[in-house]
């Protein structure tokens, strides 16, 4: 029991005063970024669908 609680003081330390938490412009920054990436992840996504269904209406006559 006195590990699994040193444990947690252990972690509360390290969170509390050993790891540095980005600002708030960096936190929107990056937050930005992730979005722009996600967008043209998705439309590329998107354009690779839209053409293995091209392809495939192709070969089997369908539609």
């Amino acid at each position: 029991m006195a590990n699994i609680l040193g444990f947690f003081k252990e972690s509360y330390e390290e969170v509390a005063h050993k790891v540095t938490w980005p600002t708030w412009a960096q936190l929107q920054n990056h937050a930005v970024v992730v979005l722009v990436a996600s967008v043209i992840i998705a439309l590329l996504i998107l354009a690779m669908d839209k053409a293995s269904e091209g392809v495939l209406e192709l070969l089997y006559g369908t539609k």
